[in-house]
């Protein structure tokens, strides 16, 4: 499935590691959620995307944008991933469906064995994605991989919202 700019995207629910349960639907941000969806606890390259996103909080926030890091993964591995990873403030989901994925037009990947870092991939499980939704729940921007690397920068995703912020700059894609 596409989705598309400025249409409303599907529902986003998810535990969260720590306790409780999130949704897109209950989220209240000023400017945008940042939905970063994540290989999961096996994927090396996601250790450090992750661990930049976190650090970087507080600069997403100061422009009215609330961020979370969603995978497939269990609860357990979730709860690794936090933990063994570092990971302080982002709040981090857990259990998203495959339809769920499949839904916000994610790619899914079938289990191959144990990654580069020793860890068992699931035998199913969602490709990286950074979704950007307005408050009203409708789509401003999204970029979807089939792979794990050559993700976007979140240095580079700052600065361009700190462009759509001053300028007022609409949704595009959507014609």
């Amino acid at each position: 499935m596409t989705l598309i700019p400025r249409q409303p995207v599907p529902p986003l629910p998810s535990k969260l590691v720590g306790g409780g349960d999130w949704s897109l639907e209950a989220q209240e941000p000023e400017m945008f959620t940042l939905a970063v969806f994540y290989r999961g606890l096996h994927c090396p390259i996601c250790k450090p995307y992750l661990r930049d996103l976190d650090r970087k909080l507080d600069d997403f926030a100061a422009l009215g944008i609330e961020a979370v890091a969603l995978s497939s993964d269990s609860q357990e591995r979730a709860e690794q991933t936090k933990a063994d990873w570092g990971i302080e403030q982002l709040p981090i989901g857990y259990g998203v469906s495959i339809d769920t994925a499949r839904a916000w037009g994610l790619f899914v990947s079938s289990g191959i064995g144990k990654t580069s870092i020793g860890i068992e991939e699931p035998a199913l499980f969602n490709e990286p994605g950074v979704f950007l939704v307005r408050p009203d729940g409708t789509l401003y921007a999204s970029i979807v991989q089939t792979m794990p690397f050559a993700r976007p920068a979140f240095d580079q995703i700052l600065q361009s919202m700190k462009v759509v912020k001053e300028r007022n700059y609409p949704a595009r894609g959507e014609a």
